[in-house]
């Protein structure tokens, strides 16, 4: 009983310390992208994907695009801001 209690206490304080962390961060405006030069295709069977932004040591870091083989019967969704009535944040692209 004692081992099940501790065991229950160890994943109770596990999911509230990971949901205490934000789940997105917010700034006032939007960066700016930079501007680069797409590289050539791999190949026909390649799908550009769009650059995309992680936050990183405060701030909103911009990843360059890439070309990648598409995912199996799925097509990419490109990331975008969006607007909240506290500033913006990036939803990240996908594949849907």
């Amino acid at each position: 009983m004692k081992r099940l209690f501790v065991i229950l206490s160890f994943v109770a304080g596990t999911i509230v310390f990971n949901s205490c962390g934000p789940s997105r961060y917010t700034v006032t405006e939007q960066p700016v992208a930079p501007v680069y030069e797409r590289p050539v295709s791999p190949g026909a069977e390649y799908v550009w994907v769009d650059g995309d932004w992680r936050w990183s040591g405060g701030k909103y870091v911009y990843s360059n695009g890439y070309w990648e083989r598409p995912r199996a019967n799925r097509t990419w969704t490109t990331g975008t801001w969006v607007q909240t009535n506290k500033g913006y944040y990036w939803r990240k692209g996908t594949w849907k």
